[in-house]
């Protein structure tokens, strides 16, 4: 497990600090051959390196911003690339702008994802006892997941909730029974938050039952999820 945490970590490191710094890099040498105020262009490197340094601290163990944060730093990393040398008056690269931006968020979410297998895949069941927060992704409804912490338990409709609607939070002591269940895809599931385009799918489902609510929750991982709540919870 132990090995597994360090190459993700560099994974995240490299995304989340190494982009920036590889830019910064690129726009000094840009910017040295031009005049003295294209050096300016180095507070966007600067920027993205002072917050990519902040958010990892933050995002440490929480995989799910790994993506998002990877994609936007590449993007911004493609588009300075070709956009900056106009400081200087070179023009071309201009017309790669679009490519950059692509090549850029293609990039950075490939090191985010590298990153989520090297220490997801095969989901090893050690990784209850880490302080990582784990998301196991919802069958037939898309965007949904349960995140489980490592003292609480979200169900949430939304990777980026907006409303109190679209989640939902219960501490792991709230929690109390898990069962798993098979759905045969006639079932019409309802839940306490606002759910959008969920589509009635065959397959494993776990019961969570907790501060008197019961929901189904349509996961191909249903007794990994068991699992982790179980060790969490101390049970």
């Amino acid at each position: 497990m132990e090995s597994r945490h360090r190459r993700a970590q560099r994974l995240v490191a490299v995304a989340y600090l190494g982009i920036p710094v590889v830019l910064l890099v690129v726009v000094a040498v840009i910017a040295a051959t031009g005049p003295a105020a294209a050096w300016i262009g180095c507070v966007v490197p600067v920027a993205m390196l002072v917050l990519g340094f902040v958010l990892r601290r933050r995002h440490r163990y929480t995989p799910r911003w790994w993506l998002g944060v990877a994609g936007l730093f590449g993007g911004l990393a493609g588009l300075t690339v070709t956009l900056f040398p106009l400081a200087v008056g070179v023009w071309w690269p201009a017309i790669l702008a679009l490519p950059g931006l692509i090549v850029g968020i293609v990039g950075g979410l490939a090191l985010a994802r590298a990153a989520d297998r090297a220490l997801l895949v095969p989901f090893d069941p050690e990784l209850a006892g880490t302080p990582y927060e784990l998301v196991f992704r919802l069958r037939g409804i898309p965007l949904a997941a349960v995140l489980v912490g490592t003292d609480s338990v979200t169900v949430q409709s939304h990777p980026v909730p907006r409303s109190e609607q679209q989640f939902r939070t219960y501490p792991l002591s709230a929690i109390t029974a898990t069962h798993e269940f098979s759905l045969s895809g006639a079932e019409r599931l309802r839940f306490p938050i606002a759910i959008t385009h969920a589509v009635a799918s065959e397959g494993p489902a776990v019961i969570l039952q907790a501060n008197g609510e019961d929901w189904v929750l349509p996961t191909n991982q249903a007794g990994t999820l068991i699992d982790v709540l179980a060790e969490r919870r101390g049970a």
